[in-house]
């Protein structure tokens, strides 16, 4: 059984930064592309961020280019967001999801970025 557990920072101020990290088993994670997706209170899913098997490939949202970084672990089938220059429009739950299209998420982590 796919097991997906996200867990990193709660409340951030605006401007700082943040890692998420996002622990899989159940399947085999460096076979396979795995992605982040947001929602903002009252919005919908936002896809933000998908990184190949191997780690060699990364993929970002327009939006959100040059703010963040994501990366994996494979040894520790573990994935990572990192968020720069927070903005109180990056508060959100943060889901990862993989492989990647999947119906497999993990519970989400909130985010929020506020004073």
């Amino acid at each position: 059984e796919v097991h997906l557990v996200e867990s990193g920072e709660g409340l951030v101020q605006p401007g700082g930064s943040l890692t998420l990290s996002c622990a899989a088993s159940g399947f085999t994670f460096e076979a396979y592309t795995m992605s982040w997706v947001r929602e903002a209170p009252g919005k919908g899913l936002e896809w933000i961020s998908a990184i190949s098997g191997n780690g060699f490939s990364t993929y970002y949202a327009e939006s959100m280019k040059g703010r963040i970084a994501t990366s994996r672990d494979n040894a520790r089938n573990t994935l990572y967001l990192r968020v720069n220059r927070l903005k109180s429009e990056d508060t959100a739950v943060y889901y990862c999801n993989g492989p990647i299209g999947s119906s497999n998420w993990g519970q989400g982590t909130l985010v929020t970025v506020s004073e």
